[in-house]
């Protein structure tokens, strides 16, 4: 193995580790937790050592992103699975399906109809979490919480395989009682599986019920901070969205 290899390794041990002790708190292991390592904005060369280490799910923000890269990943090391954990816009609804194994950004029916169309198309059906808007912030993409069982009775309707629920929380506050929310509303319409956690808050995911964590900054390190443009007035703000 080479060094980049070696330190994949350990930063994915020392994180199945992590997940396995907070996994052993609901009676579960570390294996029954599905791990998507967020690979956004990384290239392929930083992927390779995490691939050659074991990982084989990835997660991707941007389908666009996602073109750029896989096909060769996928074609060196055969069986990687690839989860859409990004918004999905409308007019990528095909190429998400040709692409992803899993979406998890089904949020409105508008998308709905897209990616049932696509299926429909591709003779191809793939699972889809349902994302929930868990905070009603209104930045951030997600179904409303309010609107969410109409949205689950939809896409069974439409033949979409509905996973279960996905959930992005608030930053800088105390994600529990988000994820607590998220597990209850999954409970309450049948859905067994919760995407929720990332790398600073998986612990209490999976303490909560997480049965899939998306994380990139624990193993990947931190990403560069992209130049942002400066208003003429220099002030301003450019909101983005956070995973991994």
């Amino acid at each position: 193995m080479t060094t980049d290899s070696i330190e994949a390794a350990d930063r994915l041990n020392a994180l199945r580790d992590s997940m396995g002790r907070a996994a052993r708190l609901t009676g579960r292991t570390a294996d029954d937790i599905t791990l998507i390592a967020v690979s956004k904005t990384q290239e392929a060369a930083a992927i390779r050592p995490l691939i050659a280490a074991g990982q084989r799910i990835f997660g991707e923000n941007r389908v666009q992103e996602a073109q750029s890269k896989w096909p060769v990943l996928r074609e060196e090391t055969p069986g990687l699975s690839l989860h859409l954990v990004g918004r999905l816009q409308s007019n990528k609804a095909a190429d998400a399906v040709a692409l992803f194994d899993v979406i998890h950004s089904l949020d409105r029916p508008f998308l709905l109809t897209a990616l049932a169309k696509a299926m429909d198309a591709a003779d191809k059906r793939v699972p889809c979490f349902i994302q929930v808007n868990i905070g009603a912030e209104e930045q951030k993409g997600g179904c409303p919480i309010a609107e969410t069982p109409a949205l689950i009775r939809a896409a069974r309707d439409a033949g979409i395989p509905v996973a279960g629920l996905m959930c992005v929380p608030p930053a800088d506050v105390e994600p529990a009682p988000y994820f607590a929310l998220l597990a209850k509303i999954a409970r309450d319409e049948g859905v067994d599986q919760l995407s929720m956690g990332m790398s600073g808050d998986f612990e209490t995911a999976i303490m909560l019920g997480a049965t899939h964590i998306r994380v990139g900054t624990a193993l990947f390190g931190e990403r560069p901070s992209p130049a942002r443009p400066v208003p003429a007035s220099g002030r301003g703000m450019i909101r983005n969205s956070r995973e991994g």
